[in-house]
């Protein structure tokens, strides 16, 4: 297939252009320019896809059999794509959030659950909802927490900075609430399955690892991962009602239960997790935090002090 990708050159869309590539598929990215292709002979076009017309201009005489829209966060992000290959397209695969439903009692979310009206990813929804009026061949994924190589927001790397350094971890709360990692390639590798896939077709799919973990688990595995003993771990659990953080994040997980049942992507694409979450924290740890240096990177630690002190 000839595919578009929209961004390509971080974390999800570097695991799925070297999939798709490998897979034998024409791929070419959108995106600023910013960062260097994965692979260097995939083919680029540069430009702002905040902007409308520039969209448009570049892209307009393309054509692709399928679209994989990675970065859309709001409907105008995604609804310029749409106006220009609505005609062509074999399939319109999007990355959606499991941050768009409702907080429930009952868990885990499955794809019908409610929908937070007041998400900070409401527009990932209000893009699956015109998707769906537009009559595209559409599917969407919702995963839960992304990790792995390449993660540009301080998940699993969080647990590293401290772990490495022998620093206590400050875990909001009792540590207990439960939660769902999923590993990037597992991500790349159900989004490529959906090619082709007529099932998939105006399908939403949690996408995320097969088994659940609480705060305090994911603290002990990334020790483990790492090679570090779990029971040698210093958790400090607090209240974080106690203190004023301001716009700094204390944490890197919000603090309720928060996972997603995934058997209707496992049943529908035929397609199952490779990675546990130990393999995957220790492929990330290796690859990605050990390759970057980072364990002698100058880590802010204030807001952990300020915790501590209390």
């Amino acid at each position: 297939m000839r595919i578009l990708i929209m961004g390509g050159t971080r974390f999800i869309g570097v695991a799925l252009t070297e999939l798709l590539v490998e897979q034998g598929h024409e791929v070419t990215l959108f995106n600023r320019g910013n960062k260097p292709s994965p692979i260097k002979e995939v083919r680029e076009i540069h430009g702002d896809r905040k902007d409308a017309n520039q969209l448009k201009d570049k892209l307009a005489s393309e054509h692709f059999d399928a679209i994989f829209d990675n970065n859309g966060r709001e409907l105008s992000d995604t609804q310029p794509l749409v106006e220009i290959f609505k005609d062509q397209l074999q399939h319109f695969v999007y990355v959606s959030s499991a941050g768009v439903y409702q907080k429930s009692d009952q868990m885990p979310h499955y794809e019908t659950d409610a929908i937070d009206p007041k998400s900070r990813h409401k527009g990932k929804h209000d893009t699956e909802k015109y998707l769906n009026e537009m009559g595209m061949p559409w599917t969407s994924v919702r995963p839960v927490y992304i990790y792995g190589a390449g993660n540009y927001n301080d998940l699993e790397a969080w647990f590293f900075d401290r772990i490495v350094r022998d620093r206590a971890l400050p875990i909001p709360d009792h540590g207990e609430y439960i939660t769902q990692l999923g590993h990037v390639q597992d991500l790349a590798r159900a989004m490529a399955s959906i090619l082709g896939n007529q099932n998939a077709i105006g399908q939403v799919y949690n996408i995320s690892g097969e088994r659940y973990i609480t705060f305090n688990g994911i603290a002990r595995a990334c020790a483990k991962a790492i090679g570090k003993s779990p029971d040698q771990l210093n958790l400090v659990h607090y209240n974080p009602k106690n203190f004023d953080f301001g716009k700094r994040k204390a944490f890197p997980l919000r603090a309720q239960h928060f996972f997603a049942d995934i058997h209707k992507a496992k049943a529908d694409l035929n397609w199952l997790p490779q990675y546990d979450l130990i393999s995957g924290l220790k492929d990330s740890f290796e690859k990605d935090y050990l390759a970057k240096d980072r364990q002698n990177a100058d880590i802010d630690f204030s807001i952990d002090d300020q915790i501590i002190k209390g």
